[in-house]
């Protein structure tokens, strides 16, 4: 039976709902910011909202406090909900490195059988062009692509993440492209949450002190839900808060946490900035792409890649190494037969011109002399045919230093022969 894209995530990922909700390896970190939430909102209604029911005009006015931070809790875990269980945004990983960007580099060239050999080069950097400024972008080893820009690989989510904000332990998710408007709506209501169950406490805490008629420390023993709420919405307001503020900063500039960490040093200029406005529509008022993953979809299994023939054109650049390396031993192999071979047949031409001596007639030396020069041209000729049917292979008609070796060698030992029957 075909297995689902969900089942098979590479990822560390963790799916439910049959891939339709995809939640961060750090999932469990969730239930901690559930728990942080609703449990003061339950104390806040039981100890405190439920007592200013009738402490507005007219009569029953109060009871807008108890719906209120009921609807404002149920706005603030959609929100989460919609942070942490969606795609943030997830690049789809390659099978297999993108073929077209390798290429041979002759300058950092092996040298094989002493011949220099092009080596095989992966560019691991490349530029795009941004709003007309090159910007350069890393390529994955994980995913096997080159990342977007804005894109970087989460090492908790083991994903590429477009737009990448920062991994978010609260919501048990990364903060990326498609989900990063969600998380500040989620951490922008929290905090207006934490400010409206802060005055609600306090204003309870002055209405016991106007019907007892005593001072505030008698009012708060009379409410210490009010005291202990008052001192967990004022710690919790200083991390909400101050990320709120934080991330307001970070849309006014079109950045994102990764970049403003990383690079603040660096003094680069912001190819992304376009205005204060600009950047806030381009956020809040853009569309959400849809996502780049279809976790339920059934896995296709993916067919052979097959190889074309070698052409002349893509011998050099197309061959792999392990065919250059067998034709590199082959040439050793048959120049080694073509001299061994070479000097048998010299030995024996020259042996039997001394075993016929001084009585064998002159034209019976010239002609050892034309056979032994024939026999010498016809192998300096297959050296040459040989080396140069390499060479077509290799597009190079240049002749190798062992040919021209040879060659000179045979020319010697001919020269000598020629001497020696003169003397004679």
């Amino acid at each position: 039976m075909a297995k689902r894209v969900y089942e098979v995530w590479k990822g560390s990922n963790k799916f439910f709902l049959g891939g339709r909700l995809i939640f961060g390896p750090d999932a469990r970190s969730l239930l901690v910011t559930l728990l942080l939430l609703v449990v003061p909102v339950i104390i806040f209604c039981v100890f405190v909202a439920r007592h200013l029911r009738h402490e507005f005009s007219p009569h029953n006015a109060g009871y807008a406090v108890l719906v209120a931070v009921i609807l404002f809790t149920v706005l603030v875990l959609v929100l989460l909900l919609l942070t942490s269980a969606r795609d943030p945004g997830i690049v789809p990983r390659n099978s297999h490195p993108p073929e077209e960007e390798f290429r041979y580099d002759a300058s950092l060239s092996a040298e094989i059988g002493g011949r220099q050999t092009p080596s095989l080069q992966f560019p691991r950097t490349k530029e795009v062009m941004v709003n007309g400024i090159p910007v350069r972008v890393k390529y994955c080893d994980t995913c096997m692509l080159y990342r977007p820009p804005r894109c970087s690989h989460c090492s908790i989510c083991n994903n590429c993440v477009e737009r990448f904000d920062h991994h978010c332990p609260w919501v048990g998710q990364c903060i990326g492209l498609r989900n990063y408007r969600y998380f500040f709506c989620f951490v922008s209501s929290a905090t207006l949450l934490c400010i409206y169950v802060f005055a609600m406490s306090a204003f309870y805490i002055k209405v016991l002190m106007d019907e007892h008629h005593g001072t505030v420390w008698k009012a708060m023993k009379e409410s210490p839900a009010s005291v202990i709420l008052m001192a967990y919405c004022f710690i919790s307001l200083w991390f909400v808060g101050g990320l709120t503020g934080f991330h307001l900063y970070l849309i006014s500039t079109n950045q994102t946490t990764y970049e403003n960490f990383r690079y603040r040093a660096d003094n680069r200029v912001n190819v992304y900035d376009r205005g204060c406005l600009s950047n806030f529509v381009e956020v809040f008022c853009t569309k959400i792409k849809p996502s780049r993953n279809n976790f339920r979809a059934l896995v296709q299994e993916e067919a052979p890649r097959t190889t074309l023939p070698p052409t002349r054109e893509t011998d050099m650049g197309a061959v792999g190494e392990d065919r250059r390396m067998k034709v590199e031993d082959d040439l050793e192999i048959g120049g080694d037969i073509l001299k061994l071979s070479q000097r048998h047949n010299i030995e024996d031409i020259e042996a039997d011109i001394r075993s016929r001596g001084s009585d064998v007639p002159h034209h019976n030396s010239s002609e050892a002399d034309s056979v032994l020069g024939s026999d010498r041209r016809a192998t300096t000729v297959q050296a040459d045919t040989r080396n140069s049917s390499w060479g077509r292979r290799s597009e190079s008609w240049e002749i190798a230093p062992e040919v021209l070796g040879m060659n000179s060698t045979v020319t010697e030992s001919r020269g000598y022969g020629a001497s020696k029957e003169a003397y004679q």
